[in-house]
């Protein structure tokens, strides 16, 4: 395979970073106008589609029924639980915070597979990487480590970790349910439903109740726009060219990128303060998703959706 040139591995490479960590100051905006769940429906719905058929028209086949099932579970844990509760929670949480706590994925997937599946043995690396990422979450969440800092809103804390475990158990049956062998299409059969079943969980939560969509301000438009065609199709489409291209993990660093970006891009862009507490944190966090992530053992890639599966996006 020949390789690319430069410029558009850095471009590839921006598009994961950047892209994919702006998009949680995105949703804040976006959340301040239309209700969390019907906003993630409309993006992935309206995303899901163009990927499904701009695939089928390149030639590659539509899943099977089984693998439409397949597709609809884990679209249950990804979309509904995962970014359903980070669009709930953006209106309580910065949307630095957010971030930061949604890269605790990969400590929740380390503990699955310590103690549920047995696939990891806990050795001291292992031990000090998760000690040092759930000692990040406590600074987080903690109200008397708060070092002058404003308090964190619990519920909206625990509804990011409930989406980061969320995902950590779709990451682990993706690799034994029957999904369609192209990525970019398991991916849209996965957008598509997430989009379908967050529209039907804002019906069922009264979101349409009330919502007048002409007093949704030229922002928030722009902000689903971004998140649909920057975060959803742009950044996508390069991550599963880059997979092509370059090293697993190589690749895989935009997961620890993309939380020190919402962090900087919401405060400069969104007047999120940074002090002691979102910097000890965020240091421990990140530190600990580093060390498991790079850890020499028998792993599998790691994933791509922020903020969004293992074959998605953030």
């Amino acid at each position: 395979m020949t390789k690319p040139r430069t410029w558009k591995l850095l471009l590839a490479f921006a598009a994961i970073y950047f892209v994919w960590g702006s998009t949680f100051l995105a949703i804040r905006i976006g959340v301040r106008e239309v209700p969390p769940f019907l906003l993630a429906g409309m993006r992935f719905l309206v995303a899901g589609l163009m990927l499904y058929t701009w695939t089928r028209a390149s030639g590659t086949r539509s899943p099977a029924l089984r693998e439409w099932g397949a597709a609809c579970l884990l679209a249950v844990l990804i979309f509904v639980f995962d970014y359903g509760l980070l669009f709930w929670a953006e209106r309580r949480v910065p949307s630095g915070m957010a971030a930061v706590l949604l890269a605790t994925i990969p400590v929740f997937m380390t503990l699955s597979e310590i103690v549920v599946l047995r696939t990891q043995r806990l050795t001291l690396r292992l031990g000090m990487a998760l000690l040092a990422g759930l000692g990040g979450v406590a600074v987080l969440m903690s109200h008397t480590m708060s070092f002058g800092e404003a308090p964190i809103d619990t519920a909206g804390a625990c509804a990011l970790i409930v989406a980061a475990i969320s995902w950590s158990v779709a990451s682990v049956l993706t690799r034994k349910l029957p999904l369609p062998p192209a990525k970019v299409m398991s991916s849209a059969a996965q957008m598509l439903a997430g989009g379908v079943l967050l529209m039907l969980a804002a019906g069922l939560l009264g979101e349409f109740r009330g919502f007048q969509i002409q007093a949704v301000s030229r922002q928030a438009w722009f902000a689903l726009a971004y998140l649909i065609v920057a975060g959803s199709i742009v950044a996508f489409t390069a991550y599963v060219w880059l997979i092509h291209h370059e090293s697993p993990t190589r690749v895989g660093t935009y997961a620890y990128v993309n939380p020190v970006v919402a962090v900087l891009v919401g405060y400069f862009l969104g007047g999120e303060a940074i002090g002691p507490r979102t910097v000890i944190g965020t240091i421990l966090v990140l530190v600990g998703v580093v060390v498991m992530t790079t850890a020499p053992a028998k792993r599998p890639e790691p994933g791509a959706w922020a903020g969004e599966p293992q074959e998605a996006e953030p």
